[in-house]
Formats: C-alpha cells, sequence, structure tokens
C-alpha cells in the first residue's frame, strides 16, 4: 500500500513540474514582448490549460497530507514561509492573468503581476529541492533550523536554475504552439536557456562535490543512475537538431524527457528517504488503515483526473492564432 501511493506522489510532482512548469515559463517570457498583441498569443498558448495544470499541486499536497503526514508536518515547519510565497505568486498569477485583458489604463500593472507572480512560484519551487538537497537541519524527526534554516547559497542557486529550466519549457511549448513571431523568438531563446541551464548544472554538480553533498555518495554507490545523465544528454542533441530544422513538435518532448530524466535521477538518489537523508518512506508513511482509507482517491479520482487532463490537451492540440484575443 505504501507503494502505491510512493507511485501517485511522484506521478503528481512529475505531472505538475511539467505541465505547470511550461506555463511558468511562459508567465516569465510575457516580460519579453513589446506588444500586446504578442504578449496575448503567449497568454493564448496556455488559456484552455493554466487552471487544469494548477490541479496536479494540489494532489500532491494531498497524497502527502493523508499518505505521508510525518514529511509534510516536517515540510511545512521548514518552509512555512516560502511556501506561503510561493502560494501567493500563485495566486496573484491566477488574479493578473483573470484580470489583464479587462484593463486598459492599468494592464500594465497586471502583466507585472503575472511575471513577478510566475517567477516568485519558480523559483521558491526550486529554492525548496535545493535546501532539500543539501539537507534540512532536523533533530529526532523534528526541524531545528527556524525560519531562514532553508536559506543557502545552493538553494537559491537551483531557484534561479529552475527558473532556466521552466522557461526553456515555455519557449518549447511556444514553438509547438504558436506561429509567426511568437514562434522565430521562441526558437531563438531555446538555444540561450539551454546553455544557461547547462551552466546551471555544471555548476551545481561541482558545488556539490566542493560541499561533499550527501546524494553525491548515492552516485558512487548506485553508478545505474548516470542512465539518467545518458537520457538527458541524447535528448538535448535531439532537441539541437530540432531547433536547428524547426521541427515544431520535438523540442517540447525533449525538454519534457530532460526534465523527467533529472527527476528520476534525483528521486532514485533520495531512496528510501522521503525527506533526504532523515525520514524515510515507512517513517514518513500514514498507518494501513489510513492508506487504506484513502484508496478511493488513488483507484477512482486520480484516473479521473489524468483522464481529464489527457482529454483537455486533446482537445486543445494543434497551433493557436499568431495575433488572438483572450475570450472567457
Amino acid at each position: 500500500m505504501v507503494m502505491f501511493w510512493v507511485s501517485l506522489l511522484a506521478i503528481s510532482i512529475l505531472l505538475y513540474v511539467l505541465l505547470d512548469g511550461f506555463d511558468l515559463g511562459i508567465g516569465m517570457l510575457v516580460a519579453l514582448p513589446n506588444s500586446e498583441a504578442r504578449r496575448a498569443a503567449m497568454l493564448n498558448a496556455v488559456l484552455p490549460v493554466w487552471d487544469g495544470n494548477e490541479t496536479w499541486l494540489v494532489v500532491t499536497g494531498v497524497i502527502l497530507w493523508g499518505a505521508f503526514p510525518n514529511a509534510y508536518a516536517t515540510l511545512f515547519s521548514a518552509f512555512y514561509l516560502p511556501l506561503l510565497v510561493m502560494l501567493a505568486g500563485l495566486i496573484l498569477r491566477g488574479v493578473a492573468f483573470e484580470f489583464r485583458h479587462r484593463a486598459e489604463q492599468t494592464r500594465w500593472i497586471w502583466d507585472v503581476s503575472f511575471i513577478g507572480g510566475s517567477f516568485a512560484a519558480t523559483f521558491i519551487q526550486g529554492l525548496t529541492v535545493g535546501a532539500l538537497v543539501e539537507g534540512l537541519p532536523i533533530t529526532n524527526g523534528e526541524y531545528t533550523g527556524g525560519d531562514f534554516g532553508w536559506f543557502s547559497p545552493f538553494a537559491v542557486l537551483c531557484g534561479l536554475g529552475l527558473c532556466l529550466g521552466y522557461a526553456l519549457l515555455g519557449a518549447c511549448w511556444l514553438v509547438k504552439k504558436c506561429d509567426g513571431d511568437i514562434r522565430a523568438t521562441a526558437y531563438r531563446l531555446i538555444p540561450y536557456l539551454s546553455v544557461g541551464l547547462l551552466v546551471f548544472l555544471i555548476v551545481v554538480f561541482f558545488y556539490a562535490l566542493a560541499e561533499n553533498l550527501q546524494v553525491m555518495g548515492r552516485w558512487l554507490e548506485r553508478p545505474y543512475l548516470f542512465v539518467f545523465p545518458a537520457i538527458g544528454a541524447l535528448a538535448s542533441a535531439v532537441l539541437a537538431v530540432s531547433v536547428r530544422y524547426r521541427r515544431d513538435d520535438l523540442p517540447f518532448t525533449m525538454v519534457v524527457l530532460i526534465f523527467a530524466s533529472a527527476f528520476g535521477a534525483l528521486a532514485i538518489s533520495f531512496w528510501p528517504y522521503m525527506i533526504p537523508f532523515v525520514l524515510t518512506i515507512d517513517e514518513a508513511a500514514a498507518p494501513q488503515s489510513s492508506l487504506g482509507f484513502m484508496l478511493w482517491e488513488g483507484v477512482i479520482v486520480f484516473p479521473l483526473m489524468l483522464l481529464y487532463t489527457i482529454i483537455s490537451y486533446t482537445v486543445f492540440r494543434g497551433k493557436v492564432p499568431s495575433t488572438p484575443q483572450i475570450h472567457h
């Protein structure tokens, strides 16, 4: 039963990162165009799916709360402040998305709010992962780091790195969904964002070596983990070729594969810990009776949400107009 919920948690986290990742990335890229028509075209590329994408964050939180309450309590004790900032950013960008198309004189305020909310949410997510990789101050199963025990240069670096990664996802989604100037601009951005992400990964690797982070020992103990960087490298090569020859359907798929390989490497590096390297999955899990009581969500609600997501992306497949007007 525990492995069932671990699997659902991993799937929901990965789906959130991939799906909300590209629309958060587009939210940051909205800062680049100098015309309302281009910004509207970019927003129209995520209009049918953005609110559904965020649902997977709720699913992640519910599974963590119900199936792994010890991990939930520890994580929220540690990240109370940054998670509030992240939620505020998500709320702000949601409000801005709905209000900007109705405003005229104050539209720039909502544009800034949408961009700022997207950046804040992305940065906090990356910072959280970085703090977990580096290790939280936990004593006897309780967080002891105070209000800012999660803060470190490494965590900040990971926050900035995820901003680059989500922006790359967003640019590839624009290639997939848009034509004209937006598509051309996205193609120009992809090489710069890719190089930036590569530099970030190299810096993180050497930082982890220099600081002798515990996660690096897992790579020596589990050499099969190197299959994930190999998959990422192969996907990066295909990405470069697809950008060179303007194959619109490939860039997004390749970046999804890169993210999935990074997620797999990180998850297996942490195994069997829910919070590395202090709380195992079994220690974090709720009693079997509670896991069984929640089973209806796993076998009914979760598949229905997957089906809804698949239908949404199937119905709204294809390119969007180059200069659309957003309607509700």
